[in-house]
């Protein structure tokens, strides 16, 4: 049986849709490794991002790496699929002659076509290969996005906004729920512009209440939403089912009208805060999560101290942040000069940090004393690993419970006593019965 390596840079969406290809190859007699610390396929496939510089770079040293390896005769074969590509492939085609295959972000199944040199027959797309514990996995609603802000490069590589239908999502989670999946990240460019494509109306709030009642599914958390024309509906289901996370993950970017007009965001400062506010009241509890970005051209000490201030009034439970980088074909990066200088980029991001780190050391002391459900991950030395809630896979914080307490299931649910915490972590012993 021959083996294929595959490698996944960038983010979860990419993930899936490595899962997707891992899953049809697998099914056509292929077995498939992924992110193996060292790669041992007669073919390597790799998932690219070519979303900002540092991962655009990231993907080039990666392809050109195993170039490398095939030279040498360490792999045979090497194919490369994903974001990168599909943005830049004649370029990519000319510069490195080493890869066997450049595919994009929709004709991964060619891929396989290709290594089979003959047509494969049509399966159902979402009979995947998780790659994450079993327990959780990523579910991708829709692909693309039409909002168009000025820095974003995802509309030049993903396109318009295209929803999947509905029931095929559903079923989806069926299939993985019969396959022991608890836990689901529902993830997209915008999930709240979900089903506008289809007939013109915002369908979220209805897929993730059919979503809630499919028995199995334990945790729904939701990634992406956008702030302009939210579907307010959605809260009331977060209200009505326990197994859709109080958690919200809302990307703002800016805070100061003058950035956010700049930014083409279609929302203002007044909006923002009043979304904030609703979000809390209607959901009380409810953990808010976003990504801010500073030195986007223009930015004035005085936007930035607005941003600053908003950051300590709206206290985010997780926030990330990022310096802006122009990148060509978009609307600032075409028609804006980059004017901040890296420096102050770089001071401005590491303060906005210092403001955040501050924040979440509060808010994460106030859970000591708390009784928590948790979901254990893993297992790491004298510690298992685990979440609640509020914590997605990967970029939020984590609760550290003593292996010495006694052994815990990977994938299971326990009540946990929160004892102590850190800026971004808890620890936590398990409730006796």
């Amino acid at each position: 049986m021959k083996t294929i390596d595959f490698i996944t840079l960038g983010c979860s969406k990419n993930l899936v849709d490595s899962e997707m290809l891992m899953g049809l190859c697998e099914a056509n007699g292929y077995r498939c490794t992924h992110d193996s610390d060292n790669p041992q396929g007669e073919i390597v496939v790799i998932n690219t991002c070519g979303f900002i510089n540092d991962a655009k770079e990231e993907s080039i040293n990666t392809i050109l790496e195993f170039a490398q390896a095939k030279t040498e005769g360490r792999i045979q074969r090497l194919y490369v699929m994903g974001c990168l590509s599909e943005r830049y492939l004649a370029d990519l085609e000319a510069e490195i002659p080493e890869v066997d295959g450049w595919y994009g972000k929709f004709n991964y199944r060619q891929l396989l076509a290709d290594i089979e040199s003959q047509t494969i027959p049509n399966k159902e797309e979402w009979n995947r290969v998780l790659t994450t514990p079993r327990h959780y996995a990523y579910i991708k609603i829709s692909e693309g996005c039409d909002r168009h802000c000025a820095y974003c490069a995802i509309p030049l590589i993903t396109g318009r906004h295209q929803s999947r239908p509905m029931e095929e999502i559903l079923e989806e989670v069926r299939l993985l729920v019969k396959g022991g999946t608890k836990e689901f990240q529902i993830i997209a460019q915008e999930l709240t512009y979900y089903g506008i494509d289809l007939d013109g109306k915002q369908h979220i709030a209805e897929l993730i209440d059919r979503m809630a009642q499919i028995e199995g599914v334990e945790w729904i958390r939701l990634h992406y939403a956008y702030p302009a024309h939210f579907p307010w509906e959605l809260l009331e289901v977060m209200r009505r089912h326990d197994n859709v996370c109080n958690y919200m993950d809302i990307a703002l970017q800016h805070i100061s009208d003058h950035m956010l007009t700049s930014m083409r965001r279609h929302v203002t400062k007044q909006e923002t805060i009043e979304l904030i506010e609703r979000m809390r009241r209607e959901v009380p509890g409810i953990c808010l999560r976003t990504t801010l970005m500073v030195g986007f051209p223009g930015e004035t000490e005085k936007d930035f101290q607005e941003l600053l201030d908003f950051t300590r009034w709206a206290r985010f439970d997780r926030m990330g942040a990022f310096a802006y980088s122009a990148e060509e074909g978009t609307w600032s990066g075409d028609n804006y000069e980059d004017d901040v200088p890296e420096e102050v980029k770089q001071r401005r991001l590491d303060k906005l940090m210092r403001v955040q780190q501050n924040i979440s050391a509060e808010l994460e002391a106030e859970k000591v004393g708390q009784i928590l459900r948790v979901i254990i991950d893993r297992q790491e030395g004298d510690y298992y690993i685990g979440r609640t809630e509020y914590c997605s896979p990967e970029v939020d914080p984590e609760v550290l419970i003593p292996v010495a307490g006694g052994r815990l299931s990977i994938g299971t649910f326990y009540d946990v006593t929160i004892t102590d915490s850190e800026e971004f972590d808890l620890y936590g012993e398990i409730v006796k019965e």
